[in-house]
């Protein structure tokens, strides 16, 4: 099969178009004929390796996270596909969807929206995954709670105002004066252009704070928290680590780390969303696999509005 590789960490430039051999699954695994995959930053900072204590370097390595595709095997211990079935899910720990075959396990599946094409639901699983597990695992959101998102327009934050939408919430998102239309077409309560108007130096306080691009700290964000309210951030650095840890014990603002956990039950819970039409995707550009060099090369200029798809043609 056709694959793009990497064999050492480094530039965009280090993927490479290659005839591999096919994935052999294991009992709990199915073998998925890939339509579609997406970019997320998780994966250019694996290849620039910036998660190489976690990758180690054993290559090639095939990245990418977010599948769509059919099912062509299962393994002996499958029993909620079988072939022919439309799936979208994730891969395991440190990828392989960028490739014509995938190995998905059977928890980290389910049956693909039927609203969606692959490519759209593609762009969905990591991105939309921590989107809600950032809103309701972490920050506990309830009907009628002031929530903002900052970072509104991109991969995550497009889903979490959409999410935070359906979940009740009074939403605020934050983005450039470019994206202020779109941001509102998510239907956000309110749309601040952090160009012309700083968040946190206003005077409305938000019972969460979600930081999807990770531009302002739990520090800048105390005083429009209530006295309650939770600060959860994507990027997992030592100074919100120590918060996270310090404010864990104390009463009063919790700060937070997500971490997405892909899983079936969650999928199935956005699958129900988009299906009843409470949540979409947005596609900045479609890539094909050939040309994930520089599909990369874009998302790393983080001026991505909503996701980037990769369409793999077989």
């Amino acid at each position: 099969m056709k694959a793009m590789v990497i064999r050492r960490y480094g530039s965009p430039e280090v993927l490479q178009y290659e005839e591999v051999e096919q994935p052999k699954i294991k009992p709990d695994q199915l073998l998925v004929k890939v339509h579609a995959s997406s970019v997320n930053p998780i994966d250019w900072k694996t290849r620039k390796g910036m998660l190489s204590i976690l990758t180690g370097n054993k290559f090639p390595l095939i990245l990418g996270f977010d599948v769509a595709g059919e099912v062509v095997a299962v393994g002996s211990q499958v029993t909620r596909f079988k072939g022919g079935d439309a799936i979208y899910g994730s891969t395991s720990f440190p990828g392989g969807a960028y490739a014509e075959f995938a190995a998905i396990p059977e928890n980290l599946a389910v049956a693909k929206p039927t609203n969606m094409s692959y490519e759209q639901a593609a762009t969905v699983p990591l991105a939309a995954l921590t989107a809600l597990q950032s809103l309701r695992d972490l920050g506990n959101i309830k009907s009628g709670q002031k929530v903002l998102i900052n970072g509104a327009s991109g991969g995550v934050g497009v889903f979490a105002v959409q999410i935070a939408k359906a979940l009740g919430a009074e939403v605020t998102g934050v983005c450039s004066a470019k994206n202020l239309d779109l941001v509102r077409s998510l239907n956000a309560d309110l749309v601040i252009d952090y160009t012309q108007q700083d968040f946190t130096k206003g005077n409305v306080q938000y019972d969460i704070i979600f930081d999807a691009v990770a531009k302002k700290s739990f520090s800048d964000c105390r005083k429009v928290l209530t006295p309650n309210g939770v600060y959860v951030s994507t990027l997992p650095i030592p100074e919100v680590i120590l918060q996270s840890v310090l404010t864990a014990f104390l009463p009063g603002q919790k700060a937070k780390i997500v971490l997405e956990k892909p899983n079936s039950q969650d999928l199935g819970y956005l699958k129900e969303l988009i299906e009843a039409g409470k949540l979409r995707t947005v596609i900045d550009r479609t890539y094909p696999l050939q040309e994930l060099t520089e599909a990369h090369r874009y998302s790393e200029g983080e001026r991505t509005v909503g996701k980037i798809a990769i369409a793999i043609t077989h």
